[in-house]
């Protein structure tokens, strides 16, 4: 990565975190329950958490300083898929299947864990996530369709696409700033 994007995605990153306390209002309305595909029993427009004996192949994607690798992948309806999600780059960076709403609503969520210090941009503190959790009933997620990943960190989402293809359904990092960076993919449903 050459010196100037390398500063580019550390200024977003620095002023995304100074710019949080003016978001955390929103934020906060945002931390509620989660919603379409957040709760593990729970399917939704963009599908259902997969079975691992339902998986029908395995795709990687590589998460780098800001993007995806591929940048669009292309699936089934009602395919199960395996994800091993690999963090190549040199920030925090989050695999996470939504739409650009679900995203949106999500990405509250993350300038709460930036706010109250559980995400640093280089690394996820457990502590300040525990004590946010204890304050505000709020802190680490483990939702089915998203991995969260410190740099050279591994995960895996296993998700099972929708019958129907009508609803555009995206893959992205919600990180304050790296979505509005550009890190975000598009799956393409088709037969």
């Amino acid at each position: 990565m050459s010196f100037f994007v390398r500063l580019n995605v550390v200024a977003l990153t620095v002023g995304l975190i100074f710019s949080s306390s003016f978001v955390a209002p929103n934020a906060a309305k945002a931390a509620g329950a989660h919603k379409d595909g957040h709760d593990e029993h729970q399917e939704s427009s963009t599908g259902a958490p997969g079975a691992a004996s339902g998986v029908t192949r395995t795709i990687e994607v590589v998460l780098r300083d800001n993007f995806f690798e591929p940048e669009s992948i292309r699936v089934k309806p009602g395919e199960t898929i395996r994800f091993k999600i690999i963090n190549a780059g040199e920030f925090v960076h989050e695999f996470n299947i939504g739409t650009a709403e679900m995203h949106a609503e999500h990405q509250g969520e993350m300038a709460m864990m930036v706010e109250h210090n559980v995400l640093m941009p280089d690394r996820i503190d457990m502590k300040a996530a525990a004590a946010m959790q204890a304050s505000m009933g709020h802190g680490m997620h483990d939702d089915p369709n998203s991995v969260l990943l410190e740099p050279g960190h591994t995960g895996e989402v296993i998700w099972t696409f929708p019958e129907g293809g009508e609803i555009a359904i995206e893959f992205g990092c919600n990180v304050p700033g790296h979505y509005e960076a550009g890190m975000v993919g598009e799956f393409e449903v088709q037969s």
